[in-house]
């Protein structure tokens, strides 16, 4: 069933989707939440070619999820790494939820392939849904208020 008029176009999840919507971007997205912040390393680990891989973090440095960031290893030219901006730590709790509901439903061969623990305490760090006052919300909980 399509979605009535005017929904698309004021939908967050729509525009997001716009921004980091594709497998290439959602990986290079769980990349940098776990460290990672050099080209080789995202092209390795996501296995996407590499003028993918430059496509896609060019793409996310222009969305503002990514910034570019000198570096330079001792007797080696000036080169780029690729950090989380602000906005991209804001991203952290989606690929958190992705992961988890990956570990609950999807079928990955050989298991779940890794766990995040908080640093902290070391417990398992996990998304939940909460509302502003810090309460639990289950879905049959949620009340949707149409602002337009």
């Amino acid at each position: 069933m399509d979605a009535p008029t005017g929904v698309r176009e004021h939908c967050p999840v729509a525009a997001t989707l716009d921004l980091v919507g594709s497998r290439s971007s959602l990986l290079l997205m769980r990349e940098a939440a776990l460290g990672t912040r050099r080209f080789a390393d995202f092209a390795v680990r996501t296995g996407l070619s590499e003028p993918m891989t430059a496509r896609r973090l060019a793409e996310l440095v222009d969305a503002g999820l990514l910034a570019r960031a000198d570096y330079r290893e001792p007797g080696q030219r000036v080169r780029q790494e690729y950090r989380l901006t602000s906005s991209g730590v804001d991203f952290l709790p989606v690929i958190t939820a992705l992961r988890q509901w990956g570990d609950a439903h999807a079928d990955v061969p050989g298991g779940r392939p890794l766990r995040v623990d908080h640093a902290g305490c070391g417990a398992e760090v996990v998304a939940e849904v909460r509302c502003t006052a810090g309460h639990a919300v289950p879905p049959a909980e949620a009340v949707v208020t149409r602002l337009r």
